[in-house]
């Protein structure tokens, strides 16, 4: 048998067994909504939440990949929907908010998890890679939160978003596309989060540095030594991403809004993350 991958994060019969700070119970008679919930921090995020006692909808691209987090959490006795649809899309968005509700009757959280990047240097970045980015990561984000919160608004119904993001207070070379749109995304949260308070909506981000999950695989291996510069000398896991997710989603956040919880092993004071790899021109021996 081949040795395991760190970077690949934990495996689906992993996931189930992985310990929790929650209680039991915790999302009881909630339900939560999972975008990306395919990938590999989508499915911790949907395990927790049902391990919890949430009913679980999640949606995605990739149909075999939703159908595989579905036999997953039936195992476990979670009740789960999945919707194969792109967040890109407006009107699919509006489709699927239709159907959470008509299937569940309620929508008490969205995590916002969709999202994808891929690093370039910018020079080389075409048009067509720019807007794929920022439809994904900015106007999907949007579409998803906006047709949340009318929703809710409508009904009289309190409800909770998390968005994971990057953090992007320092420059991050070969993803200028992320960087733009997370940033956007940062400031949009910041701002719905005053809007729809009086509405007891509750908004808030979660941002990750390097964490063990199979999206790893896309960089260059040279990108691989800073994967662990940081503090903590070590990757993050999708357990804390889901961990945090559902800190902010629960009671234990109630007077939690607009706030942004960075997961990143203290990166963001110390570290760096070089996407294609370092430089020469920032190389001590460069």
């Amino acid at each position: 048998m081949s040795e395991r991958d760190p970077h690949a994060g934990f495996t689906d019969e992993e996931l189930p067994t992985l310990p929790t700070v929650f209680r039991q119970g915790l999302f009881r008679d909630r339900v939560v909504l999972v975008s990306g919930g395919g990938g590999g921090i989508g499915r911790a995020v949907a395990m927790l939440f049902g391990r919890l006692g949430a009913r679980v909808a999640a949606c995605g691209r990739d149909q075999a990949k939703l159908a595989s987090l579905e036999r997953l959490l039936g195992a476990q006795g979670i009740a789960c929907s999945t919707h194969a649809m792109t967040i890109r899309d407006p009107a699919q968005v509006a489709a699927l908010m239709d159907a959470v509700w008509a299937r569940h009757d309620r929508l008490d959280v969205l995590i916002n998890n969709a999202g994808g990047q891929f690093a370039s240097p910018s020079v080389d970045l075409t048009p067509r890679g720019w807007q794929a980015v920022i439809d994904t990561n900015l106007s999907g984000t949007w579409y998803m939160t906006q047709a949340a919160g009318q929703r809710w608004i409508a009904r009289g119904h309190p409800g909770a978003v998390v968005s994971i993001v990057i953090p992007v207070v320092r420059g991050n070379v070969g993803i200028p596309h992320t960087m733009a749109s997370r940033g956007g995304q940062i400031a949009m949260t910041r701002s719905l989060a005053v809007e729809w308070a009086p509405h007891g909506i509750r908004l808030n981000l979660v941002a990750l540095g390097v964490i063990a999950s199979p999206g790893l695989a896309k960089y260059p291996p040279t990108a691989r030594p800073s994967f662990t510069h940081n503090p903590m000398r070590r990757l993050g896991d999708v357990q804390d991403v889901a961990e945090a997710c559902a800190y902010l989603a629960a009671p234990s956040a109630k007077f939690i809004t607009g706030a942004m919880l960075t997961i990143d092993g203290g990166q963001e004071m110390w570290g760096d993350f070089w996407p294609l790899g370092r430089p020469a021109w920032f190389r001590e021996d460069g």
